[in-house]
């Protein structure tokens, strides 16, 4: 049996463990730039539970299922801290309302995590740590209809994911080239593992006598991704009653519908009502069929994403204390992500209110944005990402803010430069969003940077210290020699009709490099207007924006 105790010492385990081998997880990552991904996140996501978790004693299951949502809602960081953080979630709901739970109810919990990521995720991807987490868990919850042991199914749950996790590299093309298994996939069956070291006592990692340091972060250097409004898909939950009039009616027929148009549908009749429960954006249409059986006997209509963004909002403030939101005596404003002090000062330039400092290797939490927005003087402010994996922290301020809160999904520094370009002061919010986000359509993107270490990367042998560049994206091509890749990426990127380049130098660059680089550039582009900018930013020694 897992109580309140045993679950706690499971997730500390479980962090310990992913802080030990988040080097090992972040060497699988198939893409070898230099950095802190996966393990990284994954370790600062579960840390920031555990340093929680570890100031409680004798706690009871619902205290540490609520300790370790909200820590991990403000914590998660990058797009694998997410998903780990809707994991233990969806775990959550099932452990809370219990005191204890045999193996049965945790196999109920690993689904219930597994199902909760998967609708986090717009389209979700076979081969990652939502296929781990999903064969595992399903297959631990056939496991406990004959064996109800804790230990038993944790076990078997491991045993599945183990099998699963082999199963990535022939679901993932990009993982078959690099003949590696996923990532994240591997960090989840090390979580697994850990909680089973630390249910049947064995010695661990964990050391009960010392509590976990917080993430060595600061506010502005932290890295958080969540999702939208929790899990919710649809907007209103929506409950009748109906006094059952046409009994040739079949209630599986409004429960089919109801399926049609919502989630979360609960359908239960006997001979003379018939009861309702469905999440829907049409509550108007589900109330329609329903009175297609009989009259209504009671309707009860709430908005949940309403009293879910009420709720968060209540429990960030008592996170945080009293938030300061300046006042809106703007009509627009900016907040923008960016690493390097001249790329910040562009964007500063550019009329960017409040710039978080963050980008490939420290991803800014939620909390992060939601704190420049809040000290953003408008009524509307507009928030630029700047990296791929930022937007989905991005997006969670939306919700907690008391201000309207845009998020242009820009992914690249010069994405989000040619936004702030094509801003009009004058027009609506609605029509500067459009226009934002064409202009970054226009703009192509390409970076200079250096690998890590040795790998196979889409069929390219890489070794570390080559040379890489970088166009949307995608690696196109590496080399021992600086002076290959730079004129690989300018024929890339350029061709006769692009007007202006801007060259952002960062981290190992020098005026030798910068040379060769603006070179390269008037020969792809003898008609462009080319222009070198002290940009300073990491890991990144050249940002190139092509328009």
């Amino acid at each position: 049996m897992i109580n309140g105790t045993a679950l706690r010492d499971m997730i500390l385990e479980a962090a310990a463990e992913i802080e030990s081998k988040k080097e090992l997880i972040n060497a699988l990552n198939v893409f070898p730039v230099p950095d802190g991904d996966t393990g990284t996140n994954m370790s600062l996501t579960l840390n920031n539970a555990a340093a929680e978790l570890s100031r409680v004693q004798a706690p009871s299951l619902r205290r540490v299922c609520e300790i370790t949502s909200d820590a991990l809602l403000r914590g998660a960081r990058g797009n694998s801290g997410v998903i780990t953080s809707l994991l233990f979630k969806g775990m959550a709901k099932v452990l809370k309302n219990e005191s204890s739970v045999d193996g049965a109810a945790f196999a109920d919990a690993l689904a219930e995590g597994s199902a909760t990521a998967y609708k986090a995720v717009m389209k979700p991807a076979e081969g990652t740590i939502l296929t781990v987490s999903r064969v595992s868990a399903e297959s631990a919850v056939k496991f406990a209809r004959k064996n109800r042991s804790a230990e038993a199914v944790l076990r078997h749950a491991i045993e599945s994911a183990e099998k699963a996790l082999e199963n990535t590299v022939e679901q993932n093309p990009v993982l078959k080239k690099a003949g590696v298994v996923d990532a994240g996939g591997y960090g989840y069956v090390v979580i697994l593992k850990a909680m089973l070291v630390s249910l049947t006592g064995e010695p661990g990692l964990y050391n009960k006598d010392a509590a976990p340091a917080m993430p060595a972060m600061t506010v502005e250097t932290a890295d958080f991704s969540s999702f939208d409004t929790e899990e919710i898909t649809f907007t209103y939950c929506t409950e009748f009653m109906v006094k059952r009039g046409d009994r040739r009616r079949s209630p599986s027929k409004l429960r089919a519908f109801l399926d049609s148009i919502g989630d979360c549908v609960v359908v239960v009749d006997d001979e003379n009502v018939i009861k309702v429960h469905v999440h829907t954006d049409a509550p108007d249409r589900a109330l329609g069929e329903g009175l297609k059986y009989g009259a209504l006997i009671s309707v009860k209509v709430e908005n949940m994403r309403e009293q879910h963004v009420k709720k968060m909002q209540s429990e960030l403030e008592n996170k945080l204390g009293e938030r300061i939101v300046a006042a809106p005596d703007n009509r627009y404003g900016f907040v923008s992500v960016a690493a390097g002090e001249g790329v910040c000062s562009i964007f500063r330039d550019l009329g960017v209110d409040n710039v978080v400092e963050g980008g490939q290797t420290m991803n800014p939490s939620t909390e992060d944005i939601l704190r420049a927005v809040d000290a953003t003087p408008a009524q509307t402010v507009f928030v630029l990402p700047n990296n791929k994996n930022i937007i989905m922290a991005a997006q969670q301020a939306v919700p907690l803010s008391d201000k309207e809160v845009i998020v242009i999904e820009s992914r690249t520094i010069p994405q989000g430069v040619s936004a702030m370009i094509s801003f009009d002061p004058e027009a609506a919010a609605e029509d500067n969003k459009a226009a934002m986000v064409e202009a970054m359509k226009a703009v192509a993107s390409g970076q200079i940077t250096f690998a890590a270490r040795d790998s196979d990367f889409d069929g390219k042998k890489i070794r570390e210290g080559d040379y890489m560049c970088l166009c949307e994206g995608k690696l196109t091509h590496n080399s021992r020699r600086f002076e290959d890749v730079a004129k690989k990426l300018a024929k890339t990127m350029c061709s006769r009709q692009s007007g202006f380049i801007t060259i952002f130098s960062g981290e190992g660059s020098d005026t030798s490099t910068d040379k060769t680089v603006e070179e390269a550039f008037k020969a792809a582009a003898p008609n462009a207007e080319i222009n070198i900018v002290p940009g300073g930013q990491p890991v990144y020694s050249y940002i190139v924006s092509v328009e």
